[in-house]
């Protein structure tokens, strides 16, 4: 009998494995993101200690973060239901944020490894495919939690022969999230690696900044359309 695993390994490139249990897990990605979520654990901590009406520093700073998620889910979600979504968007904001712009930021080049390379942990398939099926989770739970077992007559609108195709959107959704962001940095990081190799003095920098700008915007776009399916999953079909 054919192992059901064997078709869930997504390995693109080399990589340096750790094993638990009799089950190989990719050690660099581990670390990175580890490292990612270190980075938001102790900035968090910093900014927060000591809190003022009158807020200033990093607390003004992750106050404005805040507050531009909060927006981001009021307008995909929806005044009433946006604010409970809040901690999700804005925790796969934060963590594809800080993972694209370790990657060009940090130098993960210069620590050696046995086999294969520190990047970004974005930079694996891995990692932006369990983030898009975070999302589908959470938009399958938004629809059930709010509309019961009315959720499934979305499949059926607006006329039932659409079942196929509306089945169909629920694979692809997370697909297309997964590979965009996946894609976009895997470029990003290749094409300066490329050019620093080829031209290390100025040419590379335009790049990198317009990288941290993409970055940015990656983030931005897959927390924005993750709102959206969330908010999608909890309309009402008739």
């Amino acid at each position: 009998m054919l192992n059901i695993l064997h078709f869930a390994e997504i390995s693109v490139g080399q990589h340096f494995y750790w094993t638990f249990g009799g089950y190989q897990v990719h050690a660099q990605v581990l670390i990175t993101s580890w490292v990612v979520l270190s980075i938001l654990i102790v900035l968090s901590l910093v900014a927060n200690q000591k809190l003022s009406l009158e807020p200033k520093g990093l607390q003004n700073f992750t106050e404005y973060i805040t507050e531009f998620i909060r927006d981001l889910a009021k307008t995909q979600i929806g005044e009433s239901e946006g604010a409970s979504w809040v901690p999700f968007l804005g925790t796969i904001f934060l963590f594809i944020f800080v993972s694209n712009w370790s990657g060009a930021l940090l130098p993960w080049k210069f620590i050696e490894l046995p086999n294969g390379e520190l990047a970004a942990p974005t930079n694996d398939i891995n990692t932006t495919v369990a983030l898009a099926l975070l999302t589908s989770l959470a938009y399958f739970f938004a629809g059930f939690q709010k509309r019961g077992l009315n959720y499934f007559k979305r499949y059926i609108s607006p006329v039932a022969f659409l079942l196929p195709i509306n089945v169909l959107e629920d694979f692809t959704k997370p697909l297309s999230l997964s590979f965009r962001l996946f894609g976009n940095i895997l470029a990003d990081e290749l094409v300066v690696g490329v050019l620093i190799t080829l031209v290390p003095l100025i040419v590379p920098i335009p790049l990198m900044l317009l990288g941290l700008f993409t970055s940015a915007i990656q983030a931005l776009v897959f927390s924005t359309l993750a709102g959206a399916y969330i908010g999608e999953s909890m309309e009402e079909h008739h």
